[in-house]
């Protein structure tokens, strides 16, 4: 087996344990594999800043990430503390619009990558699975914005 069949195996295996890709097919998995990229993270690096164009989502396999929003005094927020299998960053990839919020390692933590460029990519080369990726991508994000009213609406009288 080359070293490049093994990383696609090892990539493949991460997709597997993401709650974002794991209800997709070995096979697409693998083939999806060809796509991403695995980055090593130091505690408190900063993978990306608020405000900063985007062109790229992760999804966290060892480790874990702060998200982190200012406020309007300025403060730097803490919302949420993403563990594995979660991913953040999709709106970037999407739709290459600017971060809308700061994301840091909270521990030495591995992250696989896909950048929006790959993304297209794989839309040119295998347009079914790069829409079924794209498929969950938007029911993720769904799924976080009807959580993200329902506690609005718990803060309005």
């Amino acid at each position: 087996m080359s070293v490049q069949s093994a990383l696609y195996d090892e990539i493949s295996a991460m997709l597997v344990d993401s709650d974002l890709f794991n209800h997709l097919p070995s096979a697409e998995l693998r083939t999806a594999a060809h796509y991403f990229s695995i980055t090593n993270l130091a505690a408190d690096e900063v993978i990306f800043h608020e405000g900063e164009i985007g062109n790229f989502m992760c999804i966290v396999h060892e480790g874990s990430v702060h998200v982190i929003k200012t406020n309007q005094n300025e403060n730097q927020v803490e919302v949420v503390k993403l563990g594995q299998g979660r991913a953040f960053g999709e709106m970037a990839v999407l739709d290459g619009e600017r971060r809308s919020a700061t994301c840091k390692a909270a521990e030495d933590s591995v992250v696989l990558t896909l950048s929006k460029d790959a993304l297209d990519q794989m839309l040119e080369e295998h347009p079914r699975m790069a829409a079924r990726i794209i498929r969950a991508i938007a029911v993720s994000l769904s799924r976080r914005l009807r959580m993200a009213v329902g506690q609005l609406v718990d803060y309005i009288d």
